[in-house]
C-alpha cells in the first residue's frame, strides 16, 4: 500500500461530474511502415510495459466511510480493452473533427475502481494518419513525472527497445484493519510534518507581505472575462504548434526568458479573443502558473507543484512594452515562488478531509460563486518542458505533443504547452459554457507570434532588420486562414495535412 499525499488527494476530492480531474495528450502519428490493427499493437505495446510505472497498474482502495483519504494498492490485473480503446473519426476526419472529439472524450471521468488512465487509438482521419490521446488522472501525477512516464511507454527509435520482463508481485488486498491502522498512522507523520514547517511558511508569508517585492501586486484580481464562471462538463479544445527555435529567437533579442515570450504570446492571443467579443478588458488579465516543487532527479509519479500568479499586461497595445510588463511580474512572481518553495507543504493530515472538500466542491458549484467573486486569476497557463528529439509509440512516430489539461469552475481556459522536437506545443481546454470554440485563441497565437517577430525585428540594427522582417512576414503568411501553419522554408512548423474545417 502506498499513501496519496495531500496535495494528490486534493484532485480526488475536489472531482465533480463538472470538474473531471484528470489530464492527457494528444498526439498525430505517422503510421509505422508495417501494417495490421494498430489498436492491437498497441495493447501488446503497452502489456509489456505495465511494469515501468506504478501509474498502469495501482488502483484505489477506500478507506472505510471514506473518513480519510485512500491509499494505493496493486491491481490484480489490468484489462488493457478496457483501458486501450478504438475511436473512429466520422468522414471526413478533419483537425477540428479530432479536436471536438478529445473535447468529448476529456469531458468524461475516469472509473475509480480501475487504474486511473485510458489510452484512445483514433482513426478516421482524412489524410490516413493515427491520433493518440492519453487520460490519466491528476492525482496520480503531476507534468514533470508525465514526462517520465512518457520516457516508460515511448521510445527514441521505430524498433521498441527491449524491455525486461516483471518481477512477480502479488496484488494488494487490505483489510479493514490494515487500511485503518495506515490511515492513523499517515495522519501521525503528516501533522507532525505540518506542524515542523507552520514556523517557517508563517516568517517567510511575514517577511513577503512587508516587502517590496511585488507581491501584493500580484495578488490583485483580475477582469471578469466569460470563462470565469460557474461551468458544466461541456468542454470545447484547440491546438497550435509553434516553431520553438522562431520563439527563442526572439527571447534572445528581447533578453527575456521564453516563459516570459510564452506569456507574451498568450496575452496577445487573448487580446485577439476579447477584441470582438465585448472588447479587451481595462484591467490586466492575471495567469495562475504552476510552479514545479519537484527536486532534480525525482521522477516519482505523484503531484509536487504549487500555483504563482503573474499578470499577462493584456491591457497594453504594444507587444514589446507588452512582453516588458510581463517580465516584471514574472521576476515578483519568481522571487515570491523562491522564497515560498521550501516551506509550500505538500502533504497534510487527512482525516475527515475527504468529506469536507467533497461537499465544498459539490456547494462551490451548486451556489454559484464564482459568477459573484472577482476572479484571483483568469486562466490557468502551464508550461512543461519535454523531450528535443522524436518519440516513438510501437513503431509510430508522435508528430505531436499537444496537451489537454484541466478546468475549473471561476477558471474555465487552460492553456498548457509542451516542448517537443524543436516545437512548441499548445492544448487550449476551454469550458464550453464559457468559450464555445476555442479555435480562435489557437489561431491568436500565430498572429500573437508574428506581431512580436515583427516588432522585434524592427527593434535591430537595420540591415539585419530588412532580413528578419522578412521573415517575420514570411512566418505571419504561413498562418492559414484556420490557424493551422504550412511549413515554409524559413520557419518549419510542424503539423498534420488534416483540414481545420
Amino acid at each position: 500500500m502506498k499513501p496519496l499525499s495531500g496535495l494528490d488527494s486534493l484532485f480526488l476530492h475536489l472531482e465533480t461530474p463538472a470538474t473531471p480531474m484528470h489530464v492527457g495528450a494528444v498526439h498525430l502519428l505517422e503510421r509505422p511502415r508495417r501494417g495490421g490493427d494498430f489498436l492491437a499493437r498497441v495493447r501488446r505495446h503497452v502489456a509489456k510495459r505495465l511494469h515501468l510505472s506504478p501509474v498502469f497498474t495501482r488502483q484505489l482502495a477506500s478507506m472505510p466511510l471514506d473518513f480519510a483519504n485512500p491509499v494505493w494498492v496493486r491491481a490484480d490485473a489490468v484489462d488493457l480493452e478496457r483501458h486501450v480503446v478504438r475511436v473512429t473519426l466520422p468522414a471526413p476526419g478533419s483537425l477540428a473533427q479530432l479536436e471536438a472529439a478529445v473535447a468529448r472524450l476529456h469531458a468524461q471521468p475516469l472509473d475509480r475502481t480501475r487504474p486511473l488512465w485510458r489510452f484512445h487509438v483514433i482513426e478516421g482521419l482524412q489524410d490516413g494518419g493515427l491520433a493518440f490521446y492519453t487520460k490519466i488522472h491528476h492525482a496520480t501525477l503531476d507534468g514533470a513525472s508525465g514526462v517520465a512516464l512518457a520516457h516508460a511507454l515511448l521510445d527514441l527509435a521505430p524498433t521498441p527497445r527491449k524491455v525486461e520482463g516483471p518481477r512477480r508481485r502479488q496484488p494488494d488486498h487490505p483489510g479493514l484493519v490494515a487500511l485503518v491502522g495506515t490511515a492513523f498512522r499517515v495522519t501521525g507523520s503528516q501533522t507532525v510534518n505540518l506542524v515542523r514547517q507552520l514556523p517557517a511558511l508563517a516568517r517567510v508569508a511575514a517577511r513577503l507581505l512587508t516587502s517590496s517585492t511585488g507581491f501584493s501586486r500580484n495578488l490583485a484580481f483580475g477582469p471578469r472575462a466569460p470563462f470565469n464562471r460557474v461551468i458544466d462538463a461541456g468542454r470545447s479544445f484547440a491546438t497550435a504548434s509553434l516553431p520553438l527555435a522562431e520563439v527563442r529567437r526572439i527571447a534572445t533579442a528581447q533578453e527575456a526568458t521564453l516563459n516570459d515570450v510564452v506569456l507574451a504570446l498568450v496575452s496577445g492571443a487573448l487580446r485577439t479573443y476579447m477584441n470582438p467579443r465585448g472588447g479587451v478588458p481595462k484591467k490586466s488579465m492575471v495567469a495562475a502558473m504552476p510552479v514545479s516543487l519537484r527536486e532534480a532527479g525525482n521522477t516519482e509519479a505523484t503531484t509536487l507543484a504549487t500555483m504563482t500568479l503573474a499578470s499577462l499586461a493584456t491591457n497594453v497595445p504594444d507587444p514589446i512594452e507588452r512582453l516588458r510588463a510581463i517580465q516584471a511580474s514574472t521576476r515578483a512572481a519568481k522571487d515570491v515562488t523562491r522564497q515560498l518553495k521550501g516551506a509550500i507543504p505538500t502533504d497534510f493530515p487527512s482525516l475527515g478531509l475527504p468529506w469536507l472538500l467533497s461537499a465544498a466542491a459539490g456547494l462551490y458549484g451548486r451556489t454559484a460563486l464564482a459568477d459573484r467573486i472577482p476572479p484571483i486569476a483568469n486562466l490557468v497557463i502551464s508550461n512543461v518542458p519535454g523531450p528535443d528529439a522524436p518519440l516513438y509509440l510501437a513503431g509510430a512516430r508522435l508528430k505531436t505533443y499537444w496537451p489537454v489539461s484541466i478546468v475549473e469552475h471561476g477558471l474555465g481556459l487552460n492553456i498548457t504547452l509542451q516542448s517537443y522536437a524543436g516545437s512548441l506545443d499548445f492544448g487550449i481546454l476551454a469550458a464550453r459554457v464559457g468559450m464555445p470554440d476555442a479555435r480562435p485563441v489557437a489561431r491568436g497565437l500565430f498572429e500573437a507570434l508574428a506581431e512580436l517577430a515583427e516588432a522585434t525585428d524592427k527593434a535591430v540594427t537595420p540591415a539585419k532588420g530588412a532580413s528578419d522582417r522578412n521573415r517575420a512576414t514570411a512566418l505571419a503568411r504561413s498562418v492559414l486562414p484556420q490557424g493551422v501553419p504550412r511549413r515554409t522554408r524559413n520557419t518549419t512548423v510542424r503539423t498534420s495535412r488534416l483540414s481545420d474545417a
